[in-house]
């Protein structure tokens, strides 16, 4: 059985791992959730990050290059077995 640590490693680790593919940057990634399933054989795991947003503020905050950042969620589906990540969903607030 894996435990949440391992759970959230591997969450952690597949979303790293995708970063190149994602198209934005991220920052701050932390857990926000952890959730063993009734019947024990998933974990759902939710990290949340922010990004970058481009946004117009105004013309002088463009020319300050002063960024908008949103906060994320995504929701990783465990197998409490193997500690094999079979989904990522997007966790709406």
């Amino acid at each position: 059985m894996v435990d949440v640590r391992s759970a959230v490693g591997a969450a952690q680790q597949y979303f790293i791992s995708l970063q190149d593919m994602i198209g934005f940057g991220t920052e701050d990634l932390r857990l926000e959730e952890a959730e063993l399933s009734e019947d024990k054989k998933h974990w759902f795991i939710t990290l949340g990050f922010i990004r970058p947003v481009d946004k117009t503020i105004n013309p002088v905050a463009d020319l300050l290059a002063i960024r908008n950042y949103e906060r994320e969620y995504k929701v990783f589906k465990i197998d409490a077995t193997t500690g094999e990540v079979q989904s990522m969903k997007i966790r709406e607030v």
